[in-house]
């Protein structure tokens, strides 16, 4: 690795990974609003400045990362990453805080990921997805917890059983993974706790 030839970070890391974190953390509070992320960042492609920013905030050498295929077959991704951030890069979903899925449509079964513990439900992987689309207000209709209602999110590409793997998950309660939908510079949650339907 020339870390030389390393594009930047976050250009203020604090400030930036600050306004990142709120954004993550109101998306989960708030299932179906979109949040705006500090993307002015250019990692390798095909990592996208939203998984990127998510990644600078959240990951380092106590929270591992795994990468989908078309993330993992370039190798500068893994090493800009880990230069940046600390964090081991895993092959093995189940050892992985975050996963950062480039290809939503592509990524394997929630079960390949950690879905934490009865006693330690917190002990699980959030999958982080790089969408073409995601707008609010249409698609799918989502009620639970940080919801007065019923909210709408269409997010895509996503898995053709994506709804029935949410629910699986759901079914899982307290234990099962967290979901954060990104596209451009917005960011959108979907907690465990949300109910999905179409």
């Amino acid at each position: 690795m020339d870390t030389l030839a390393l594009a930047p970070g976050f250009a203020d890391p604090v400030i930036e990974a600050q306004g990142a974190f709120r954004a993550v953390m109101e998306a989960l509070a708030r299932p179906g609003t979109l949040q705006r992320l500090p993307v002015a960042i250019a990692p390798p492609a095909p990592l996208t400045p939203a998984l990127a920013a998510i990644a600078l905030t959240l990951a380092d050498h106590e929270a591992p990362l795994w990468l989908d295929v078309p993330l993992a077959r370039v190798p500068a991704v893994a090493d800009w990453l880990r230069f940046h951030t600390g964090a081991r890069i895993v092959t093995d979903g189940c050892e992985a805080a975050f996963a950062l899925i480039a290809d939503p449509a592509g990524m394997p079964g929630f079960e390949a990921f950690a879905l934490g513990e009865q006693a330690f439900p917190d002990r699980s992987t959030t999958l982080v997805l790089a969408c073409e689309r995601l707008e609010s207000g249409a698609g799918l209709h989502l009620e639970g917890p940080g919801i007065r209602e019923s909210a709408r999110l269409a997010a895509s590409p996503l898995p053709k059983d994506f709804l029935a793997r949410f629910r699986a998950n759901g079914a899982l309660f307290p234990r099962g993974v967290d979901v954060l939908l990104t596209a451009g510079d917005r960011v959108a949650g979907l907690p465990r706790t949300t109910m999905i339907r179409e």
